[in-house]
Parts: C-alpha cells; sequence; structure tokens
C-alpha cells in the first residue's frame, strides 16, 4: 500500500484517468457508433435477430452493465493499491 504522497496521489490520478477514457470511449461505441451503423450490422443475424437490431435493443444494455460492473471492480483495486477511500 503507497503513502499519501503527492506522487502516489498523481499515480492514481492517472491511473483512474486512463480507466475513465477506456470506459468512455467503450460507452461511445455501443452507445453511438454501433446504433449509428446499424444498417450496415442488419446483414449479419445474430440469434435469429439482424445484428444492428439486437445490438442496440440487448448487446448495448449487456455491455453498458458489464462496463458499470468493470468500471467499478477496477476501480476499487485502484484505490486499494494506493490506499485511498480506507
Amino acid at each position: 500500500m503507497a503513502n499519501n504522497t503527492s506522487d502516489s496521489r498523481e499515480q492514481h490520478w492517472v491511473k483512474t484517468r486512463s480507466l475513465t477514457i477506456v470506459v468512455l470511449i467503450l460507452w461511445a461505441l455501443f452507445g453511438l457508433i454501433i446504433p449509428w451503423n446499424a444498417g450496415a450490422l442488419n446483414s449479419i443475424s445474430f440469434m435469429g435477430f439482424p445484428l444492428g437490431y439486437y445490438m442496440c435493443v440487448q448487446g448495448s444494455l449487456i455491455a453498458f452493465v458489464v462496463l458499470i460492473w468493470v468500471q467499478n471492480w477496477r476501480q476499487d483495486a485502484i484505490d486499494d493499491e494506493f490506499g485511498v477511500g480506507d
């Protein structure tokens, strides 16, 4: 466990910021990019549904829940690594 020095706070922030950027990019992918390209994805079938339709109504929701869980899990690990929140 690291001390709460200026350097460890900076490292904590760097890891937190990196995690947030990755999650926001993935959120934009599932929330904006995939629905925007749903027409092109409809030529592929998944579980009997056009892939674009499936990704807009089910896939994105599943991805958002998984993203929330992974972000919380990783942020807890980062906080524990730097002794934040004790």
